[in-house]
C-alpha cells in the first residue's frame, strides 16, 4: 500500500504514524525508513509452522520488500505464531501483528491495527458473522472429509 495512494488525509496520517512507530520498534535504520514509500502485507490465518524453508522464503520476501521501498508486514488473524518465529521475523525487520484481542495496540494486534489504522472493525465482522462462517466451514470440512463411494 503506497502511502501516497491513501486519499483521505486522516487515514494517511494514521497509516504513516503506524509505519513510523513500527519501524522504530523494529530498529529500522532511519535512512532506510526515509526511503520507504509504503507497506506490503502478507495475511495469514495463523502461523504454527517452524518450517525453516517457509521462514527463509518469508525473510527473503521481506528483504525484497525493502528493496522495493516497502515495509514488510505479516498480518496474522489468530494468535497462532510460535514465539521463536515471531522473534526471528521481527529481528529481520518484519512488522508482525497478531490476532491478540484487547491489546489496545495497533503495532501488535491485527484487530487494533484494522480498527485504529485502517478504520474497519474486523473483530466485530467476525463476531457478526461467526455462525455463518462456522456453518460454511463445517459444510466444507464435511465435504472434504467424507469418503467418496467407489
Amino acid at each position: 500500500m503506497p502511502i501516497d495512494k491513501i486519499g483521505d488525509k486522516d487515514k494517511r496520517s494514521r497509516f504513516l504514524w503506524w509505519m513510523t512507530d513500527s519501524a522504530k520498534i523494529l530498529d529500522v535504520d532511519h535512512n532506510v525508513f526515509e526511503s520507504l514509500t509504503g507497506a506490503v502485507f502478507e495475511v495469514r490465518q495463523g502461523y504454527k509452522s517452524k518450517d525453516s524453508k517457509r521462514q527463509n522464503a518469508d525473510l527473503a520476501n521481506a528483504a525484497t520488500a525493502y528493496t522495493k521501498r516497502y515495509l514488510p508486514c505479516a498480518v496474522i488473524l489468530s494468535g497462532q505464531i510460535d514465539g521463536d518465529v515471531l522473534l526471528r521475523y521481527r529481528a529481520a525487520k518484519w512488522s508482525v501483528v497478531t490476532g491478540v484481542v484487547g491489546a489496545m495496540n495497533p503495532l501488535l494486534s491485527t484487530y487494533d491495527f484494522m480498527r485504529d489504522i485502517i478504520g474497519y472493525d474486523l473483530e466485530a465482522f467476525f463476531e457478526r458473522n461467526s455462525s455463518t462462517l462456522r456453518n460454511e466451514i463445517g459444510t466444507i470440512l464435511s465435504a472434504l472429509l467424507t469418503p467418496t463411494p467407489k
